[in-house]
């Protein structure tokens, strides 16, 4: 393999003192300056922080302002969560209010359903027991005047059978003359029995 050697540059030759007037009032050995040069990158890295620098001003405003309008929302969005919040616990607090106050009304209205079952259980109990002494005293009257009936019929059957039995027994005994004599008498006797 051939080695390649780089060319190494020529060293620089001695600038001639010269007083060539260039253009600009400088002299050649001015014009002609072969010194340490920068490096490109390094005037673009330069040249970047400049526009940085230039343009980090404006920018940074704009971040700031920005940062400071999203903080802004962040915290009138936290506001707005908070007035929520206090609302949303004074509205549980009214339903759980109203809640108990209705649990409360339930049981004031089971209780007093109670009083008002067990009043008419026992005025319903009363007025049976009533309505059963009414009812065995009405049935007493019906047996007693049934009994009544009863007697004033076997009474009136007794004499009738011992009307009959009279008859058939003066009928037998006694003759017509006898009996029409009684028959008269009675009769007589009749208005004074009915006084």
């Amino acid at each position: 393999m051939a080695e390649v050697h780089a060319a190494e540059p020529a060293e620089p030759a001695e600038p001639e003192a010269a007083t060539i007037d260039v253009e600009g009032g400088q002299t050649a050995a001015e014009a002609h300056y072969d010194g340490p040069t920068i490096p490109t990158e390094v005037w673009l890295l330069v040249a970047l922080v400049v526009l940085i620098a230039a343009a980090w001003r404006p920018a940074k405003r704009a971040i700031l302002g920005g940062l400071d309008a999203r903080a802004e929302k962040i915290k009138a969005d936290l506001d707005e969560v908070k007035r929520l919040r206090e609302e949303a616990q004074a509205t549980l607090a009214t339903f759980q209010r109203k809640q108990r106050d209705a649990m409360s009304e339930a049981q004031e209205i089971i209780a007093h359903a109670e009083r008002d079952a067990e009043r008419l259980r026992t005025k319903a109990m009363e007025e049976i027991e009533e309505s059963i002494k009414r009812r065995e005293a009405l049935a007493a009257d019906r047996i007693a005047q049934a009994e009544a009936a009863a007697l004033a019929e076997v009474r009136n059957t007794a004499v009738d059978v011992a009307i009959a039995a009279s008859r058939q027994l003066i009928a037998s005994e006694l003759d017509r003359d006898k009996a029409r004599m009684l028959i008269d008498s009675a009769i007589e006797e009749l208005p004074q029995k009915l006084h």
